[in-house]
């Protein structure tokens, strides 16, 4: 499916974009994700300002007569709609999924349960609360879901706080480690194979997946360093067969549907080398629009330049009640 790419800049108005925020993922929102969208922008004729939301009252969009905004925050704050709560109450249209999507998306284990109600295939896991830790408890973990297991926080990204646990040793840390970050963790079945993610773009049943990319990074390690800040990691696109593209795309946009996003999205998943299945590991609703960034990679990869993505995801902004409405 092709994009309407035919935009007219000015008819956008006055736009914000939204960088920066106070979760652990500030650093990468303030510095690439929020100037790259507001360069290409800027580049593209749109009348686009830099907005903190650490630094400044929300409030002051409406004051200062922004028509729209293009939420580049990540983590709490930013994509777990907060933000687009405040948006809504404010009626300054915005990018990306509405309140509750946001907000379910942002909750991994509120994503599995909603997914594996659909059907939709995610490793099997276990939850812990901060209260319950023990080292006793923790030593039951990997006999309940084999190792390794993947440890982390639920409700941040980024592979923030998060370990694979190859013994019963090293399980006890892993969970304090993700504890530091969150009141749950989230244990989960580590699924042995490559990395995947797929975007999505567009709402309901008109949304379309874009290419999938597979995920090669150093030591099979695709950590926080190794998103933003090497140059080692690639990024492949075209490894698999059609059939496994197409099965892969159709799980995507269902898993999409399932938390009802819309704007845009990305799935994460791996894909079980044993016998090729794939696994859903998360929803992102607000991805990274980074050099290193998995979204603009595959949206080059189906002929849309990152320009061209960033000025169609901003057209596209909206209010959850305008949608209600014209339902």
């Amino acid at each position: 499916m092709k994009l309407n790419l035919n935009i007219d800049p000015q008819s956008l108005g006055k736009v914000a974009v939204l960088m920066g925020g106070t979760s652990a993922e500030r650093e990468v929102s303030l510095t690439m994700s929020g100037p790259g969208v507001l360069a290409a922008l800027r580049g593209a004729g749109v009348d686009a300002h830099p907005f903190d939301p650490a630094d400044r009252e929300l409030s002051e969009l409406k004051h200062e007569g922004f028509e729209r905004c293009f939420i580049a925050l990540h983590g709490r704050g930013g994509e777990d709609g907060s933000v687009q709560g405040a948006l809504e109450l404010l009626g300054i249209p915005y990018t990306g999924s509405g309140v509750m999507a946001s907000a379910m998306a942002m909750d991994k284990i509120t994503t599995k349960r909603l997914w594996l109600a659909d059907g939709l295939n995610t490793p099997r896991y276990l939850k812990l609360k901060r209260s319950e830790i023990s080292r006793e408890r923790c030593m039951t973990i990997p006999d309940e879901l084999g190792l390794p297991v993947f440890v982390k926080p639920p409700h941040e990204g980024s592979s923030i706080g998060a370990s694979k646990v190859e013994g019963h040793s090293q399980m006890l840390d892993a969970v304090n480690l993700a504890a530091r970050y969150d009141d749950e963790i989230l244990c989960e079945e580590f699924i042995d194979g490559p990395e995947l993610t797929c975007p999505v773009l567009g709402e309901g049943e008109a949304a379309f997946a874009l290419p999938t990319v597979r995920i090669e990074a150093d030591h099979g390690d695709y950590n926080y360093q190794n998103k933003y800040f090497t140059d080692t990691t690639r990024y492949v696109v075209g490894s698999l067969s059609p059939a496994q593209e197409q099965e892969i795309q159709a799980l995507v946009l269902a898993a999409y549907r399932s938390l009802g996003c819309r704007g845009w999205g990305r799935a994460d998943l791996m894909l079980r080398k044993s016998d090729g299945k794939p696994f859903l590991l998360e929803m992102n609703t607000s991805p990274g629009m980074t050099s290193h960034s998995l979204v603009p990679v595959s949206a080059k990869a189906a002929g849309i330049s990152y320009p061209q993505l960033c000025l169609w995801l901003l057209s596209q902004a909206r209010l959850d009640h305008v949608t209600a409405a014209k339902a």
